[in-house]
């Protein structure tokens, strides 16, 4: 069975940091691509970041993009999301999500068409909620 536990959400106040993990269990960490999503209060989801082993580079979208980093473990199955500089619009359910990597398909392509409702992931956590307070 397919796991992802999700960790690391909490309140921290804007311009703060923090990081979260998700370790995967059940799955060959290597062969999936892995990454998070997020969702805040009356908001749709939105894809995050992502990696893959496949992937030259990871994804990040545009909002995140020089705040956050992801990063890999494969000795511990875990991927993380450090988040800087964080701001009130970063408040939301953070869930991690796994999919099987597929050749010439970019991780952010497979996040994107999953943020458009025209794509189902395979796995996905229970979320981690975090909160920015300004």
């Amino acid at each position: 069975e397919v796991m992802l536990a999700e960790s690391g959400g909490e309140m921290v106040q804007a311009g703060g940091s923090l990081r979260l993990s998700c370790q995967a269990s059940g799955l060959t960490f290597d062969d999936y691509a892995i990454g998070w999503f997020r969702q805040a209060p009356g908001k749709e989801r939105e894809g995050v970041s992502c990696v893959s082993r496949i992937d030259t580079s990871p994804y990040y979208t545009n909002s995140v993009k020089g705040r956050f980093t992801i990063s890999s473990d494969s000795t511990k199955q875990t991927v993380y999301l450090t988040m800087n500089n964080l701001n009130a619009e970063d408040t939301a359910v953070y869930y991690c999500a796994a999919e099987p990597s597929y050749r010439d398909v970019p991780c952010g392509r497979t996040w994107h068409a999953t943020e458009i409702g025209s794509y189902t992931m395979s796995y996905w956590g229970k979320g981690t909620l975090v909160t920015v307070s300004s």
